[in-house]
């Protein structure tokens, strides 16, 4: 709000700014309306994985027990002699990351646009952030 102390959320105007400037209002409304989709899109992404007390999935470690959240871009039956396996790509707009179900063909709900919550021990495999049969929850579709 115009007035704001300089550390307020609510603060509109840019440092060196009249406070409630609408010069900042607006530079701040271009900058937005210029990134480009994606960009949003990850962004928008990474703030809602941490309202849901969810690790960024960049900053995950081999064999670090983690909590992910993010939007299923794909889902894939990888059939083998043995055990069926569910592969799904979970992105949180920082990484994506594998999520596997060993001995399932498909699960009510895991499919591309879901929003999920999943929960398990993270491994790398060839440099990618895998869980395997991981706890998870189906949470609200993010504002879209």
């Amino acid at each position: 709000m115009a007035g704001a102390p300089a550390g307020s959320p609510h603060r509109l105007d840019a440092p060196g700014e009249r406070s409630g400037s609408w010069g900042g209002l607006l530079r701040r409304l271009g900058e937005r309306m210029t990134r480009p989709a994606d960009q949003r899109d990850a962004e928008e992404l990474k703030e809602h994985a941490r309202a849901h007390g969810a690790a960024a999935i960049d900053t995950l470690a081999d064999r670090q027990i983690a909590t992910v959240s993010g939007t299923i871009r794909a889902v894939t039956l990888r059939p083998r002699s043995t055990v069926p396996a569910l592969v799904v790509e979970l992105y949180d707009g920082s990484q994506t990351l594998v999520l596997v179900w060993l001995g399932r063909r498909q699960i009510r709900g895991i499919e591309p646009g879901a929003y999920v919550r999943a929960t398990g021990r993270v491994c790398i495999r060839e440099g990618v952030p895998t869980i395997f049969n991981p706890a998870y929850e189906l949470l609200p579709r993010t504002g879209r």
